[in-house]
């Protein structure tokens, strides 16, 4: 194998499929990327054996084969190269040189045929978005997958697909967030998808740049598919079950507050201040009169900070994790929110104020006291 390509191009490719790449395995080749190339392509290839990331990058390639590089070290290389092409070689002892202008690497590369394929996953188009609305309904919603694995259908998100609306769903036992989207698919399918996969779907698709791009998902019971113009990414799915998360969802309520969302933030970070890892007091929030009073004490100290707000309803004082409740904020994208709370012990819904873009629930705290 022998060819030349973009330095540039093959950084970024390397970088994006690195992703998907063991950093420790007890298969040393899956701690690498695999490479091809044929006719006028690069195609490069990070693989864990729950998901895999592809992408092709053009390159002139004066014999065609393929290899398999250790990931950290070759995308190291190709990243402190000085130059704005590379040449590498490969020999039939999988002896590789990389060389970039009068620098030139030596390194052994892996036997490509040890190399597991990737699924034919057998997943047909569901549907597809526009990168922005993929990128905006995931880092909406993200947030809110639980991080340990007491309940492993928590660690991911569900997509529940109809055929014209994606309504996506994480929760972690103590915050929730849905979004909505109007869509036209080709099938009615509910599936778990890893955090894993759908932080690098954002972040390798969702800034897509040439007017048109697409995103296009393909799904059954096991795999999901996203490609887009520059990556194809596979995983498998978790299965279980998910928690049927519109039974916790209050109806109604009692009191309703408009907020500022900035000012909200700002002052929840003030009073956390005095909360630390070892002193997790609860926020204490009153909404009364017109005005958000935000309240906290700890052995560190106290604090009180009032904001306006539009309050609607009884007066009510609920406590809060500063963290989720800070989350819910600065995750909603608006410059205002509502929340509807129906009392000081159940969930407390935060919205936007105009339309159905998001909903999320986040559980208050009881007071040791009470």
């Amino acid at each position: 194998m022998k060819i030349i390509c973009d330095r540039s191009s093959l950084s970024q490719a390397v970088a994006g499929v690195s992703k998907a790449v063991t950093n420790r395995s007890s298969i040393p080749v899956l701690e690498g990327i695999h490479m091809k190339a044929d006719g006028f392509a690069l195609t490069l290839t990070g693989y864990d054996l729950e998901m895999g990331i592809t992408t092709t990058i053009e390159a002139n390639v004066l014999s065609p084969g393929e290899i398999v590089l250790p990931a950290k070290l070759f995308g190291d290389m190709v990243r402190r190269l000085n130059s704005d092409e590379i040449e590498i070689t490969v020999s039939e002892t999988n002896a590789t040189t990389i060389k970039g202008g009068i620098t030139e690497y030596d390194v052994m590369g892996m036997n490509p045929g040890d190399y597991p394929s990737m699924p034919s996953t057998g997943a047909e188009k569901t549907f597809d978005l526009e990168p922005a609305e993929v990128r905006r309904i995931i880092d909406t919603t993200l947030f809110a997958v639980a991080q340990d694995d007491k309940r492993p259908a928590h660690t991911g998100e569900l997509f529940c697909i109809t055929p014209d609306k994606l309504t996506v769903v994480a929760l972690d036992g103590f915050r929730l967030a849905i979004v909505e989207k109007k869509i036209e698919a080709t099938k009615d399918i509910n599936i778990i998808i890893p955090q894993k996969t759908l932080a690098e779907v954002t972040r390798l698709m969702g800034e897509e740049e040439q007017e048109g791009d697409m995103v296009h998902i393909a799904a059954n019971r096991r795999f999901v598919v996203f490609s887009s113009r520059r990556y194809t990414i596979t995983s498998r799915l978790i299965e279980g079950d998910f928690l049927d998360y519109e039974r916790v969802i209050p109806e109604g309520y009692k009191t309703r507050v408009t907020v500022d969302v900035r000012d909200f933030a700002n002052s929840i970070e003030r009073a956390s201040l005095i909360i630390t890892e070892r002193l997790k007091n609860p926020l204490r929030v009153r909404f009364k009169d017109d005005l958000v009073t935000v309240r906290c004490q700890t052995t560190l100290g106290k604090v009180v900070d009032e904001l306006p707000a539009k309050v609607e309803g009884p007066e009510i004082e609920i406590g809060f994790n500063n963290r989720y409740l800070l989350d819910a904020l600065r995750y909603s994208g608006c410059d205002k929110v509502v929340l509807e709370m129906t009392g000081p012990l159940s969930p407390v819904k935060v919205l936007p104020p105009d339309g159905d873009d998001f909903l999320f629930l986040v559980l208050p705290v009881r007071f040791k006291n009470e």
